[in-house]
């Protein structure tokens, strides 16, 4: 089955998805800074990727608002 998202994108997707089932919210921008080690810049800019690509839906402007609109199968896993 053909991705439609790069490893990257794959792996803050499988992410968002752990962090939802385990915590019952989605993660905030800071959640993925500190899993990830990046930059505060970086996580908004692949948000906005994800949201451009209409991988995942969220409210702007809203915290933990961030949904996937991929079926959970079709992530990898979790590095």
């Amino acid at each position: 089955m053909k991705t439609s998202f790069t490893k990257k994108q794959g792996q803050y997707l499988a992410f968002i998805h752990c962090y939802t089932k385990m915590n019952g919210r989605p993660p905030a921008e800071a959640d993925m800074q500190r899993y990830f080690r990046v930059t505060p810049p970086s996580v908004h800019q692949m948000v906005l990727t994800l949201d451009a690509n209409g991988l995942i839906e969220r409210v702007p402007g809203q915290g933990r608002s961030i949904r996937l609109k991929i079926p959970h199968e079709q992530l990898p896993d979790l590095e």
